[in-house]
């Protein structure tokens, strides 16, 4: 399996923190995997085995953390290092 390239890019994340919807959704995606496995906790069973289920309810909760927190970007910062690549 091929290995995932960076998809956000300087213009998608200054959409997500104007607000856009599309690049919310982006960013959003581009974290999916990793919130889930943030959220991914143990759950030991009657019988003593260890079961990992994702926290559906802290799923939420890391989401819409993240989504409250992309207003706080530091975008200056962004822009001054991609100019300098």
């Amino acid at each position: 399996m091929q290995e995932q390239e960076c998809t956000l890019d300087l213009h998608t994340i200054e959409a997500a923190v104007a607000g856009e919807k599309w690049a919310l959704e982006k960013v959003l995606a581009y974290y999916a995997d990793y919130i889930e496995k943030l959220a991914t906790v143990e759950i030991e069973q009657p019988d003593g085995n260890v079961k990992k289920i994702v926290d559906e309810d802290l799923k939420q909760q890391i989401g819409l953390k993240l989504l409250e927190e992309i207003p706080n970007f530091p975008l200056e910062e962004a822009k001054k290092e991609a100019a300098k690549e």
